[in-house]
C-alpha cells in the first residue's frame, strides 16, 4: 500500500487547491484507516501546511473544534483516494471460482472474467492459480470479456469496485488473459 500514497509535496497541494475550491461537508470517499493516516503523515503535515496550519494549531483545533478537524480528515482522505483512483491502471476481485480483471482506461474499463466449474478450485490460493494456468484449455474454464463507459465519475466508478473487494493491481494478470482471449 505505501507505494500507492507516495506523492510530492506540489501533487499534494495541487490536488488540495482543487479539492479545497468545492469543499462539501460530505466525503466522496471513505475515510482512511488510522494505519493509512500514520504512513501518511508527512503528507499530513503538508496538507496542513497548505492552509497555514501549523503543529500547535492542529493540536488546538482537535481539542477544541473536533468537528473542523474530522472535517479536515475527511478532506484529506477523499484527496488521497483521488489521487489514488485517478493512477490506477488495473483491478482485480477474486473469487473462489471467478476472476474479476479489469484494465482502466481513459474512458472505458474492460473486463476479462475468468469462470472456473470446478468446485475444488480456489482461485483465492496458490493452488488454485497454478491449476488455472494448467487447465486454461480445460471445458471447466469460461472467459468472457466486457467493456463499460464511464459513468460521469470515472473515479466513483473505480472506487465502486474497490469497496465490492477489487484491488489495485500492476495487470500482469489482465494482460496474460488479454492474450489469451485476443488469440
Amino acid at each position: 500500500m505505501k507505494m500507492l500514497f507516495c506523492y510530492s509535496k506540489k501533487e499534494v497541494i495541487t490536488t488540495f487547491i482543487q479539492w479545497n475550491t468545492h469543499r462539501d461537508s460530505y466525503m466522496k470517499y471513505t475515510r482512511l484507516t488510522k494505519e493509512q493516516f500514520e504512513e501518511l503523515h508527512p503528507e499530513f503535515i503538508n496538507f496542513l501546511a497548505t492552509q497555514s496550519i501549523t503543529g500547535k494549531e492542529w493540536s488546538d483545533i482537535k481539542e477544541k473544534q473536533p468537528d473542523v478537524a474530522e472535517q479536515e480528515l475527511d478532506v484529506f482522505s477523499d484527496l488521497i483516494w483521488e489521487g489514488v483512483l485517478s493512477k490506477a491502471k488495473f483491478l482485480q476481485n477474486s473469487a473462489p471460482n471467478q476472476l474479476f480483471l479489469f484494465k482502466l482506461a481513459e474512458s472505458e474499463m474492460h473486463l476479462i472474467m475468468v469462470k472456473v466449474k470446478t468446485p475444488e478450485v480456489n482461485l483465492t490460493t496458490e493452488e488454485g492459480m497454478k491449476w488455472l494456468q494448467e487447465n486454461l484449455n480445460d471445458k471447466s474454464v469460461e472467459l468472457f470479456t466486457a467493456t463499460k463507459v464511464y459513468s460521469k465519475d470515472k473515479n466513483g466508478d473505480i472506487f465502486e469496485l474497490i469497496m465490492q473487494g477489487a484491488i489495485i493491481v500492476d495487470g500482469i494478470l489482465y494482460e496474460a488473459f488479454s492474450n489469451v482471449v485476443s488469440a
